[in-house]
């Protein structure tokens, strides 16, 4: 039997991952109930146009000629997605790709800000929790920490909407930067972008829960480490272990998590940006839904894809680097 490398092999699994979600995109397109292309059609057809100039555009907005066999048909779409095309937006009249391009930076400034303050609360009070086991300040955060993976995020969203920004006027109620200002590097216009993303990244540290559970336990295995004892014995400090060992080596399976976190919030943001209306990747995907808008909708669910697919490989080819005893293993961080 070949031996492959687990790296080509951890590459080859995302090439198929990918070539199978936009495969299923092209299936959702042709099998999907209610007909998409029959329902595109018949709108175009409402706004005046004749059937012939219907099905030109509906080819041209969906990338796929709704007249030809699904062969010929799959071939062709295939070839437009390679080349980066993902067709004409029904409803917003623009590229699919410009919409994206312009409504994706959106979604990457919450949802890294989002990911970075959830681990870095998630790591912080999980080392608390660790040092302090069994403690009352253990059983205090785990409580804590118990309930924030509990809620579900959106319902967070809903609260900080209502308390915070609707009652209070702490913040904006919907947006992603302040009207009537031109975009620059200027103070009013960037504290305005802050402004109208602190919700919804402050609806994203429930994520924190789960990760300081996580390392709480990978601190507790490490700290009983034989290791350890011996560190000790040679007498060494508190700080330098704590730094030096413990938190080092219990940090390192935290990577993987970080990286799978990414792509659960490229997910979750569907919903966060509907509740702030915040116009971001997710937001105009759910627009697409209710507009049935299906190149929009299509083009965003595979771009949120990739995006999980790509967090994956990221993790799984760069965690050697990070944690030498792994690099030389034949195996997947995860």
């Amino acid at each position: 039997m070949v031996n492959i490398d687990w790296r080509l092999r951890r590459i080859g699994q995302t090439v198929f991952t990918s070539w199978a979600v936009i495969t299923l995109s092209f299936v959702i397109v042709r099998m999907m109930p209610g007909n998409p292309m029959g329902a595109m059609i018949q709108q175009l057809e409402r706004r005046g146009l004749d059937p012939a100039r219907a099905r030109e555009l509906v080819e041209l907005r969906l990338s796929v000629d709704p007249t030809k066999p699904i062969p010929a048909a799959y071939v062709e779409y295939m070839i437009n997605m390679a080349q980066g095309n993902l067709g004409q937006s029904v409803y917003y009249q623009d590229s699919v790709v410009d919409i994206i391009a312009q409504a994706l930076p959106w979604t990457l400034f919450v949802l890294s800000w989002a990911t970075f303050i959830s681990f870095f609360i998630g790591i912080s009070v999980g080392a608390l929790m660790a040092y302090w086991e069994g403690g009352k300040l253990d059983v205090g955060l785990t409580s804590w920490a118990i309930l924030m993976g509990s809620i579900p995020f959106y319902v967070l969203a809903i609260m900080l909407l209502i308390f915070m920004a609707y009652r209070w006027g702490w913040f904006p109620t919907g947006g992603r930067r302040p009207t009537g200002l031109e975009p620059g590097l200027t103070w009013p216009y960037i504290s305005g972008v802050v402004r109208h993303a602190a919700l919804p990244i402050l609806s994203m540290i429930v994520a924190s829960g789960i990760a300081s559970l996580g390392m709480r336990g990978n601190a507790i295995r490490v700290l009983g480490e034989d290791y350890l004892r011996v560190a000790r014995l040679r007498g060494l400090s508190d700080v330098t272990i704590s730094t030096q060992y413990v938190a080092r080596n219990a940090i390192l399976p935290m990577y993987t998590t970080l990286l799978i976190s990414i792509g659960e919030m490229f997910g979750g943001s569907v919903i966060l940006e509907q509740v702030f209306q915040y116009r971001g990747i997710g937001w105009y995907m759910l627009s697409a839904t209710y507009q049935r808008d299906y190149p929009l909708m299509m083009g965003g669910f595979v771009v949120i894809t990739l995006a999980v697919v790509i967090a994956l490989l990221l993790a799984d080819l760069t965690y050697g680097y990070l944690d030498p005893r792994a690099k030389g293993q034949e195996s997947e961080s995860y």
